[in-house]
């Protein structure tokens, strides 16, 4: 699989733009191409995304990880450029009209090996991919608990890998037994997550590409 982070705070890849949100292209070989949440800016996504020779036509699927602004608020504007598209949305969020919309409330199986984890604590839920080295959890900000998100995930599988937003997240000793971290957007404790596991985790930023 390959993880493109389109929107992040921080610029990966010269030319690229950062801003508070978060946004990422999901590839699976043979499975539909999911864009995971739309960050704050739909101009700024859109740019990005065409910096990143990512063509919003292709995109057959949405995956809204929650309904916090930095992470829905490009969705519209993306939407006047691709509207046939499925969104996979948590039940309290109401995203705007598009060919399809998936309200998801429990841990629902997407596709093969693609799964949400459900809407947790009633406000975030997290995408989960089953690879051939573990499961791969693509979470927005992390509200419910880092512990929380992962032991959802782990109903599928093994977790392996870890990337996305994890906020004001302190409890290091969770991520010890994952091979790949890669802490993004809204993480507040980068430097103490980089210095307890140098040897798995690596940068995010607009640009980064992840490939597993």
């Amino acid at each position: 699989m390959k993880i493109t982070l389109i929107y992040d705070n921080e610029v990966y890849k010269e030319g690229l733009r950062a801003d508070w949100g978060f946004s990422c292209l999901v590839e699976v070989e043979n499975q539909p191409r999911i864009l995971f949440d739309t960050g704050a800016n739909g101009k700024i996504l859109l740019d990005n995304m065409k910096k990143l020779d990512i063509e919003p036509e292709t995109i057959d699927e949405i995956f809204i990880s929650h309904s916090h602004w930095d992470h829905v608020d490009g969705l519209s504007d993306f939407l006047k450029v691709n509207k046939d598209v499925t969104i996979y949305s948590p039940s309290s969020y109401r995203p705007p009209k598009a060919k399809k919309i998936v309200s998801i409330e429990k841990a629902t199986q997407i596709h093969e090996n693609i799964f949400s984890t459900g809407e947790l604590m009633g406000i975030e839920q997290s995408l989960v991919v089953k690879t051939g080295k573990g499961l791969v959890v693509i979470d927005g900000c992390s509200h419910p608990g880092v512990g929380h998100i992962l032991q959802a995930a782990s109903q599928f599988g093994k977790v392996y890998a870890l990337i996305g937003g994890l906020h004001g997240f302190r409890e290091f000793i969770l991520l010890e037994n994952l091979e790949l971290i890669c802490p993004c957007h809204c993480t507040q404790y980068i430097s103490e997550i980089k210095s307890l596991y140098p040897d798995k985790c690596i940068d995010g930023g607009a640009g980064k590409i992840i490939e597993l």
